[in-house]
């Protein structure tokens, strides 16, 4: 039997980045993940670079290159004609990129002497790992000093749309589509749904999005929410909130979608449907019960604020324990899980995880929502700065949105910052830091921002939290 010092269980963002942590740190690494790509071989990655955010990605931004170029030129004096789209060329260019970032991390686990163990990993107790190979081959059992479990999550499946993989699909076969949808219907109006819708819809889809929630992007600061609700349809996406959905049909090439909204029973046909509705710990498959671990209600593992289960050795992160299912904040947590066994007193400070959705214009922020503010009886004062009296923002002709800033009104410590806009994930990366040095709004003001940038409305947004601003 093999002895390890860490066992990892999970190759996404937070299990192949605390394994290479864990080696890093001269301890003794395995990792097991049984990911097979379309090809049927082994690749590490996770969901994340598989099937999640880096595909998706890799296709928003060939959908946006593909609508700026039909509408988005005129004012810059550029005329295009016979504007094609080679929707499988596109797709390999997808996968491509999947393929080469995959191969990347093989190529780590290489360099730090990490063993993959290519199969599927069965907690047995005593610090014992079963690897069960996905194909030909007898099982292995190893033993880990301690057990690092990373194994993300799962599209959540719901019974009156279940996934054929053909005509109704979950994310992953959204990220495959050989030929545009004429009509594309989506099941949750949340980050995946809009990404995904907006692909799509760039492309030429009429996409019509059914959210059950009569709130548009509920745990979002409203007033960025109301003001992505109205472009997203100005630019013909059909969000049509509070709609549940009540039973799907495959009926020849069409999907009937039957629905309640407003207390009346509705439905749609479309060429294709994807279910959306989020995401699911996974724990299928990984004995965690049997192995003495405790999960709650909603499935996921219960850990302390250091990712350390109730059995000794055996620690979780990302998705399959509570926060925010975002790769950044797994791969802070196996982060943290790993320098912690070597000793040292990493923390990762929840509050100040940054969010994104890639819709376009960008929405991204980091603290609190100023409807969290007013419940929870904060006193705040509030900064908003427009991208329409961005210079650069002009220049780029991308003046959709605006920078808010939200401090505390006694100390002026930073509570929130929400961007919607142009490059908004580029740009939270300063509202982050900010916050995790508990900053003020002074702060920034006093930080000099070159001209002329995005940036600056950042600037002016802290301006305006105290009516200071210059340029509006």
């Amino acid at each position: 039997m093999k002895d390890y010092d860490v066992v990892v269980i999970g190759a996404g963002p937070g299990g192949y980045v605390a394994a290479i942590r864990c080696a890093q740190l001269g301890m003794k690494t395995a990792c097991v993940e049984s990911w097979l790509n379309p090809e049927g071989k082994p690749a590490l990655g996770g969901s994340c670079l598989n099937v999640g955010c880096i595909p998706s990605k890799a296709l928003l931004d060939s959908s946006h290159h593909y609508e700026h170029l039909q509408h988005g030129l005129d004012d810059h004096g550029i005329t295009t004609s016979s504007v094609k789209i080679d929707v499988k060329k596109m797709i390999a260019r997808k996968d491509d990129i999947v393929k080469t970032l995959t191969g990347g991390i093989a190529g780590l686990f290489k360099k730090n002497k990490i063993d993959w163990l290519q199969g599927h990993g069965k907690l047995l107790g005593d610090g014992q790992v079963e690897v069960v190979p996905t194909g030909k081959g007898k099982a292995e059992t190893v033993k880990a000093k301690n057990i690092i479990i990373a194994t993300g999550s799962v599209p959540t499946a719901i019974p009156p749309a279940p996934v054929d993989d053909k005509y109704i699909v979950d994310s992953t076969g959204a990220l495959s589509f050989d030929s545009v949808p004429k009509t594309l219907g989506v099941i949750g109006g949340g980050v995946i749904g809009l990404e995904l819708g907006s692909v799509w819809r760039r492309l030429g889809s009429e996409v019509i999005v059914l959210e059950a929630l009569d709130t548009f992007l509920q745990p979002v600061d409203q007033q960025m929410a109301k003001e992505a609700h109205r472009t997203l349809k100005k630019e013909g996406m059909d969000i049509r909130l509070g709609a549940m959905v009540t039973g799907t049909e495959v009926k020849g090439k069409k999907v009937k979608v039957t629905y309640t909204q407003g207390g009346k029973e509705q439905s749609l046909e479309v060429d294709k449907l994807v279910v959306s509705v989020g995401r699911a710990p996974n724990t299928q498959g990984l004995n965690a019960q049997e192995a003495g671990l405790k999960i709650n209600a909603r499935g996921f593992i219960e850990v302390d604020e250091h990712c350390h289960t109730n059995v000794p050795g055996v620690y979780a992160i990302g998705d399959v324990v509570r926060g925010p299912m975002l790769a950044h904040k797994a791969s802070e947590e196996g982060v943290m899980v790993a320098e912690r066994l070597a000793g040292q007193s990493t923390e990762v400070h929840f509050d100040n995880v940054p969010w994104v959705i890639y819709t376009w214009p960008e929405l991204a922020w980091v603290g609190k929502t100023e409807e969290q503010l007013k419940a929870e009886g904060v006193e705040y004062g509030k900064g908003v700065f427009p991208f329409m009296a961005s210079g650069r923002a002009r220049a780029m002709g991308e003046t959709t949105g605006m920078v808010k800033i939200l401090a505390c009104k006694k100390t002026d410590t930073i509570l929130g910052i929400h961007i919607y806009g142009p490059n908004a994930s580029e740009l939270v990366s300063e509202a982050v830091i900010a916050m995790e040095f508990g900053a003020s709004t002074e702060d920034i003001i006093s930080t000099i921002h070159a001209h002329p940038t995005l940036s600056e409305a950042m600037h002016e947004a802290a301006l305006a939290v105290d009516s200071r601003t210059i340029h509006i």
